[in-house]
Order: structure tokens, then C-alpha cells, then sequence
């Protein structure tokens, strides 16, 4: 009997072909999967234990080629070949209506001696578009074992783990590449001075002109003479044709196709959604069906929570004893963190919402729709991927830029990327827009929905305005191209997007909720303690909060941000939310509760009958716009920025990249202000 044996094996394929699926049905985790490519830009690991054998699964980034052409494909083909005494095999996954596609990475890794099993995902999908797959003669062809999965309903998943467990992995001895003639003396001549085990070793080394795993370097071969005409990219290309013509030969022999068959849903559903017209028309009643949602289904879940909050603010308070330990945990750390939990519900519905279009297929054809749209603006087609990404959060979305080959143009994606509305400005918008936005609809439609959907569409208008501009001083060299499949339409997994929405919004208040906790104290005790105090009352008894530190440090700023419309408490506010934007909400609902003596009151009601000094609201509707346009524009969040330099290994486009986003914010907000009040 086997116990307690280790393995490691790779989970490689195109991009677009299920990998993520796969993964997490293997390991039983939670990562993203999405129905267009670049959702996987790093490896990923995970574990799953079969017959009392522990196997680490390591998810690479999904590749067309050996060749890197971006920093994704670099990471998948570094670790494939210098870690290749460190894995037992790879499991490559070819999707069944991309057989052909998928074979040309598959034979490439096959003809550099790696044990290999083949999965083919979705084979259900190629049936019903007529279209019948000989396994038998397939494997055959192959050389390699095959298996059959559906990983969205687990099937076919045994069978891989067994196959695991079995060491069926299939280590080809023969080149299924013929390589040309005319290279074949420089070929085996570079293979005995190499020390290469096989003649593609070779081919691969003098195709790519640069050190892959253990392979040196061979430029100064290249530069030689005789070999002036050993161009890699022309070599990548004969080796493309010729292994495609092999391919050819293959499926030939192992597919059959109906002649006639029912034209399939995603057919009729295509005529529309991805109609030059149709399509985006069907793209904003999508978004409009989601923010009203946002705010119809999230209404009873948010009052429910704020009324818990406001009990558990207002029990603390009578039965703690009097002081400064009642003082922050009552006025302070409770409605602080609550202040960002009432959230969780908008956050979890909108992030359900795009989960399904991911999951469905939909998001596919919004990535192939906005392709023509960006294109006059100087962004790649690919750069629509994290721009989508970004309404969900920045940081994954400016890591995403790695599947785009050019270079300049994904600096600029990572420039402008930002200016897509996130989850954490979620919680700002909502509070603001119910601030100054009533409860009227519009041909059934609220306000208030139609507001957050103008903020999106807004922020994606002005990360197109600026990609126009930076283009001019940033410069594309070559053009690139946006390729992919349209995946079939699929019904999407409800249960498994709920749970995901679940770790994602715990995820959230988890992570707000430890920075809000700190802000809350450090706000807390600048609130309750000030300059005028005597010593003998530091302990017994707090100062008003006009007269407190905290006062004094916001009224210091509050020239710099009275052009702004806001106040002192607001100005804390967007200091503090520098750390996380939706700290901001979190600074408010505090300041606002050690102010008030109302526990029960909600902080909504507290905000809207807030006055100045001389009378005028607080958060009239000048301000309020002030408010949504900073926090559309303002770069307000240091671990994006985190991102941004090691992406960019650059300060001075991080620091380019704050002073422009928190400039156009100050400006803008200053003229909507001065032109609205």
C-alpha cells in the first residue's frame, strides 16, 4: 500500500479552454474562471490527496505557443522547461471545438520529451454542433493517453486523478517535427556542441535566439556568417506551418462532421449580442438590469445590517461602563466597521452578476464588442480584459496587462486601467448617491441606478480619453491584434458563483474590515482627546469633537479642499481613504457617530441634516457631485499603486500615474463644484 507519497504535475493549455475548471474541481479551490483569455497571469497551486498519494497541481498561465510573446507565455514556458526534474508530467487540456488550435503547444511540449496526459474538455459541446471525435484512433495518433472531461460537472475528473496516480503519463520517443533540410547539418551540429537529447531541443533553441531552461544562449552562433539567414521569427513560422499541416493529417482521420445540423442557440443569440449595433444596445440593458438591481434586491439586506449595527452601537453604549473604552468600541470600531459591511449585499449582487456573464459565455462577446472601440484610442484589443476586470477590483486587472505582447501598449493599459469603477468605490458612490439622488424611477428604472450606471460608463469614457492622449506621447512600435474564440453560450453554475461571491465579499469586509478597525482607533482617539484638554480630564471625560486633534488636522486642510465643497470631516475622510477608498465610508460613519449622541439614528439621516456653520448642508448636491468625480478620477489606493511599479518597475510612471488621476480629481471636482453651488 502507498502512504503519504508526494507528486507534483503542471496543468497546461491554451488559454480559453476550461484549465481553470479543471483546476479547481481538482483541488477543490475557489479560483477565477473566466470565458476569454489572460484570466490566469501567474501559476497557481493547489492540492488534492487520492489513495493516500498528495498531489500538487500547478495552474500555468494559458499559452498558443513554446515561444514567449508576452510576460505571461514567458512565465508559462520558464517554468515548464527549468522545472522539468522537478514535475512528474504535464496535464495538457485541448478543448474539443479547438482541437487544432490546442495540438500545436501540445506537440511542441510533447517533442521536447515531457510526459504528457491529454484531456479533452467539453467534448459534449462538440457533439452537439454535429461534431464526433474517434478517442480511440485520436490516442492512437497521438501517442498519448487520452481522457474525457466535462470538468463543470465533474466528469472525467476520477479518471485523471487515477491516471495520475498510475504514472500514465506518456513520454513520446519520436519527433512528430520534420525539421527542414537545409538547417538539418546546423541542427546536429549545435545538438552534439549543446549536449541536446533531441534535435528539437535544438530547433527550438535557434527558432527562439534566447536562452530557454538550461539551454545558453546561442546569439553569437546566430550572428556568425553562414547563419545570417536563421531569422527565429521566420523559423517560428515554417515550424507553425508545417506542424499544422501534420495536424491536418491527424484530425482528418479522427473527426467526423454531420453535414446538416440545428442551428445551436449561441448561433441565434450571436445575431444580436455581437451585432455592430445590436450588441452594444443589448450591453447597456444588460448593465442597467444590474445596477437597478443593485439596488432593488440589496435594500432589505443593507437595512438589516445597518439596524443591527445601530442596536449592537447603541447596547454597547448602556452597558459598558462609562469612559473611553465605551466611547471606541460604541461610537467608534462599531460603526466604523459597519459602516463598510452595510455594503456587502451591492457588492456581492454586482459581483454575482458579472460571475454569470463570465460563467455564461457573455463577457466573451463584450471583450470582442469593445475590441472595435478601442482601437481609435491606441489600446490593444486585449486591453479590454482588465479593463473589465477592473470594475471588480484594480489590482488583479493591472496584473492581467501581462497577456498583452506589446509593451507600450501595456503600459498604457496599466496607466488608465485604474479609472474603471471597483468594488471598493462601490460603497462611496452608493452612500453619496443616496445622499443627494431620491427614490423616483424612471419608466420603472431608479435614479439611483441610473446615477451608478453613468459612473461606470463614466469612468470607462475617461480611461478611453486618457489612452487617446498618453498615446501621443507614448509610442506603439508595430500593431497587434486581439484573437480568440467566442466560446459556446453555457448555463452557468449558480451554486459554485454564489460561493465564489461569498469568499470574495468575506474576502472584502475581512480586508476593509482590519484596515477600518485601525483608522477607527487611530480616528477614535484623535476625536476624544484635543489640545484644550487639562490633564485631569484626559481619562474621565472626551472633548467636543470641534475642538478635538482630529478638528484641528482636518481644519488645517480645509482651505486646500473648501474649493472642493467639503468640509473638515469629509477632508479626513479622503485622507484616511488614501489607504482603500472605501475607508472613506468607514471615516464618515465614525466621525458622524462620535458626534452624534443617536446611536440609533443611521448615518445616512445624520449626513443629510448636517450643516456648515453658515447654514447651508453639508452634502448638498454640489458637493455631492464634487464627491463622485473625486473618487471616479483620484488615485485612492496604495496597494494599486503597489501593483503598478512592480509591473512597470518604474517610479516615475507610478508617481506620473498619481499626480494625473489626483490632479484631473481636484480639478474637475473644484469646476463641477464652483459651477453647480
Amino acid at each position: 500500500m502507498q502512504n503519504n507519497k508526494r507528486k507534483k504535475v503542471l496543468l497546461v493549455g491554451n488559454p480559453n479552454v476550461g484549465k481553470s475548471t479543471v483546476f479547481n474541481t481538482l483541488c477543490n479551490k475557489k479560483q477565477k474562471t473566466g470565458n476569454y483569455a489572460g484570466v490566469t497571469v501567474a501559476s497557481h497551486s493547489g492540492n488534492y490527496t487520492y489513495k493516500n498519494e498528495n498531489v500538487e497541481v500547478i495552474d500555468l498561465p494559458g499559452s498558443y505557443s513554446i515561444y514567449p510573446s508576452s510576460e505571461d507565455e514567458a512565465i508559462f514556458s520558464k517554468f515548464l522547461i527549468d522545472e522539468q526534474q522537478n514535475y512528474a508530467g504535464v496535464i495538457y487540456i485541448l478543448e474539443a471545438l479547438s482541437l487544432k488550435r490546442g495540438l500545436l503547444l501540445f506537440q511542441q511540449i510533447q517533442d521536447l520529451g515531457i510526459p504528457m496526459i491529454l484531456i479533452v474538455n467539453q467534448i459534449d459541446q462538440a457533439e452537439r454542433r454535429g461534431i464526433k471525435i474517434n478517442i480511440q484512433q485520436f490516442s492512437e495518433a497521438l501517442g498519448s493517453k487520452i481522457i474525457q472531461t466535462n470538468a463543470k460537472e465533474h466528469l472525467g475528473i476520477d479518471e485523471v486523478k487515477e491516471a495520475v496516480f498510475n504514472n500514465e503519463f506518456v513520454k513520446k520517443d519520436t519527433i512528430s517535427f520534420e525539421t527542414p533540410n537545409e538547417h538539418k547539418d546546423f541542427l546536429q551540429k549545435l545538438a552534439a556542441q549543446k549536449g541536446f537529447d533531441n534535435p528539437y531541443k535544438a530547433w527550438m533553441a535557434i527558432s527562439s535566439g534566447t536562452e530557454l531552461g538550461r539551454i545558453e544562449s546561442i546569439h553569437e552562433l546566430l550572428n556568425e556568417p553562414e547563419n545570417k539567414s536563421l531569422v527565429p521569427k521566420r523559423l517560428q513560422v515554417q515550424e507553425t506551418v508545417r506542424r499544422y499541416q501534420n495536424v491536418d493529417k491527424i484530425l482528418a482521420n479522427v473527426i467526423s462532421k454531420k453535414t446538416q445540423f440545428k442551428e445551436l442557440l449561441t448561433e441565434k443569440l450571436d445575431k444580436i449580442l455581437v451585432h455592430k449595433f445590436w450588441g452594444y444596445v443589448a450591453f447597456l440593458a444588460v448593465l442597467l438590469i444590474i445596477f437597478q438591481s443593485v439596488f432593488f434586491l440589496a435594500e432589505y439586506p443593507m437595512s438589516w445590517i445597518e439596524g443591527f449595527f445601530s442596536w449592537l452601537s447603541a447596547f454597547t453604549g448602556e452597558h459598558l461602563p462609562e469612559g473611553p473604552v465605551n466611547s471606541l468600541i460604541s461610537n467608534g470600531i462599531i460603526p466604523g466597521i459597519g459602516g463598510i459591511v452595510v455594503f456587502a449585499p451591492q457588492i456581492g449582487i454586482l459581483l454575482y452578476f458579472l460571475y454569470l456573464l463570465e460563467d455564461s459565455g457573455y463577457m466573451a462577446r463584450v471583450v470582442f464588442l469593445m475590441d472595435r472601440l478601442l482601437r481609435p484610442f491606441g489600446l490593444n484589443g486585449k486591453s479590454i480584459v482588465p479593463l473589465v476586470s477592473g470594475t471588480a477590483c484594480a489590482i488583479p486587472a493591472v496584473i492581467s496587462t501581462r497577456n498583452i505582447e506589446n509593451m507600450k501598449e501595456r503600459l498604457l493599459t496599466i496607466l488608465v486601467t485604474p479609472f474603471m469603477t471597483c468594488s471598493a468605490r462601490l460603497p462611496v458612490y452608493s452612500i453619496i448617491i443616496g445622499l443627494i439622488i431620491s427614490d423616483e424611477t424612471f419608466l420603472g428604472i431608479k435614479y439611483k441606478a441610473l446615477v451608478l450606471m453613468g459612473m461606470y460608463l463614466l469612468g470607462f469614457l475617461v480611461a478611453l480619453l486618457s489612452a487617446s492622449i498618453l498615446k501621443r506621447f507614448i509610442k506603439n512600435k508595430g500593431k497587434t491584434y486581439l484573437v480568440m474564440d467566442l466560446p459556446t453560450y453555457k448555463k452557468p453554475l449558480f451554486g459554485y458563483d454564489f460561493k465564489m461571491v461569498l469568499s470574495k465579499v468575506w474576502d472584502f469586509i475581512t480586508g476593509a474590515g482590519k484596515i477600518i478597525f485601525i483608522v477607527s482607533i487611530i480616528i477614535w482617539f484623535l476625536s476624544y482627546f484635543g489640545p484644550k484638554q487639562k490633564p485631569s480630564e484626559i481619562v474621565a471625560t472626551d472633548v467636543h469633537l470641534d475642538h478635538s486633534y482630529l478638528a484641528k488636522m482636518g481644519k488645517g486642510i480645509e482651505p486646500l479642499i473648501e474649493p472642493l465643497g467639503y468640509d473638515w470631516k469629509m477632508g479626513v475622510g479622503i485622507l484616511t481613504s488614501f489607504v482603500a477608498r472605501e475607508v472613506f465610508v468607514g471615516t464618515m460613519s465614525t466621525l458622524y457617530s462620535l458626534e452624534d449622541d443617536a446611536p440609533e439614528v443611521k448615518v445616512i439621516d445624520k449626513m443629510k441634516r448636517d450643516v456648515k456653520p453658515n447654514g447651508e448642508k453639508v452634502f448638498s448636491f454640489a458637493t455631492g457631485v464634487s464627491v463622485l468625480l473625486f473618487y471616479a478620477f483620484a488615485m485612492q489606493c496604495v496597494s494599486t499603486l503597489a501593483v503598478v511599479y512592480r509591473e512597470t518597475k518604474s517610479w516615475k510612471w507610478t508617481a506620473f500615474q498619481v499626480v494625473m488621476m489626483t490632479g484631473l480629481a481636484y480639478f474637475v471636482s473644484m469646476l463641477v463644484y464652483q459651477i453647480l453651488k
